[in-house]
């Protein structure tokens, strides 16, 4: 068997084993082999052609917020079952190369693709950072190292078993488009070899090895998204209202790139419809006020979509909107202080 670490030893805690019955014939342990290895030494059987099938689970993030700076990670199913002479381990390297959408120098990032835009991830050997790569390819990672030991009668073995692919977007990839992003694997992108183990034989050095192409595919769905946020519109401390008193504040909205949004600003606890004579209350007493989209203050701001709204077009970071707040020259109420609620709207 193989070893890692100390020799006969075979870890089993990488793969998940499934038990088959035919004719009495168990499964085998699908085990990870990294390092060095012992071949017990087993009575030999006319030797029988090895033949394994491979499939992989797609690689699919669903629905993406790239916008939000975060980093997602997804896991997909790498399936074997092999059968040929029995009591024998077969070697097999599932080599994965850069995958339709490309990659980057040294192997880091690889690319899922929306026309020419690219979205960065990678595919890593499961719970580690350690890329999941191919002696096919010219960057340094290197694929996993996988035996399989085909249990059974004198004349048959057989054996299946699983192993975990692990996928992460990586995170910062705030200014892509919204969209399908996709890389597709198959042909020449997967290149699985293996092989009856006997001395001499490991991944990049397999004389003859029997080679499988299984195909998947990677996906992410970056979906339109958006957030606002605002600071308070203060006023600070004034005495008599006999001239305009002017102030500002911000309203920071971050949205997917390419996504059109529109920000509306309500009319107040007084409901008002004209932007310009929102008011301000404390105990049945108002001050009237108005927000303003210019430094003019010419433009109420108000909410109804393409008329007295604000439009702008989401890049992936945040942008400010400066609000402009004037309360107009009026008859001085009693002193105190007074307050209105305004509701930030983005519509995208």
């Amino acid at each position: 068997m193989f070893g890692r670490g100390e020799a006969g030893v075979c870890p089993a805690d990488r793969m998940t084993e499934r038990k088959l019955r035919s004719r009495s014939i168990s499964a085998a342990i699908l085990s990870w082999c990294c390092g060095l290895f012992l071949l017990l030494v087993v009575a030999q059987q006319p030797a029988r052609a090895q033949s394994c099938n491979f499939t992989v689970d797609n690689v699919d993030f669903g629905d993406v917020d790239l916008a939000s700076g975060q980093s997602y990670t997804v896991t997909a199913t790498l399936n074997v079952t092999c059968w040929g002479t029995a009591n024998r381990w077969v070697i097999f390297c599932p080599n994965i190369n850069a995958g339709s959408g490309g990659v980057g120098a040294g192997g880091d990032p690889r690319y899922m693709t929306q026309g020419t835009t690219r979205l960065n991830y990678n595919l890593y050997r499961p719970g580690t950072s350690t890329i999941w790569g191919s002696y096919g390819w010219p960057h340094p990672p290197r694929p996993p190292v996988f035996g399989i030991y085909l249990r059974g009668s004198s004349w048959f073995g057989f054996a299946s078993g699983s192993t975990t692919i692990e996928a992460r977007i990586q995170p910062g990839q705030t200014n892509l488009p919204a969209g399908d992003y996709y890389s597709t694997f198959g042909s020449s992108e997967t290149y699985f070899e293996y092989d009856y183990y006997d001395s001499g034989v490991w991944c990049g050095n397999m004389p003859s090895p029997s080679v499988a192409h299984p195909y998947f595919q990677v996906h992410a769905r970056n979906v339109p998204a958006c957030s606002v946020s605002a600071t308070d519109l203060d006023f600070g401390t004034v005495g008599v209202l006999n001239s305009a008193v002017d102030t500002t504040n911000t309203i920071s909205v971050r949205c997917t790139a390419g996504t059109s949004y529109q920000i509306g600003l309500s009319g107040g606890n007084a409901g008002a419809t004209d932007p310009t004579q929102r008011k301000m209350s404390n105990n049945g007493r108002e001050i009237t006020y108005g927000i303003y989209t210019d430094a003019a203050r010419t433009q109420g701001w108000g909410d109804s979509l393409g008329i007295n709204t604000v439009s702008g077009t989401g890049n992936g970071s945040t942008q400010n909107y400066t609000g402009y707040g004037r309360v107009p020259a009026q008859a001085t109420p009693p002193a105190g202080t007074y307050t209105d609620t305004i509701i930030v709207t983005l519509t995208y």
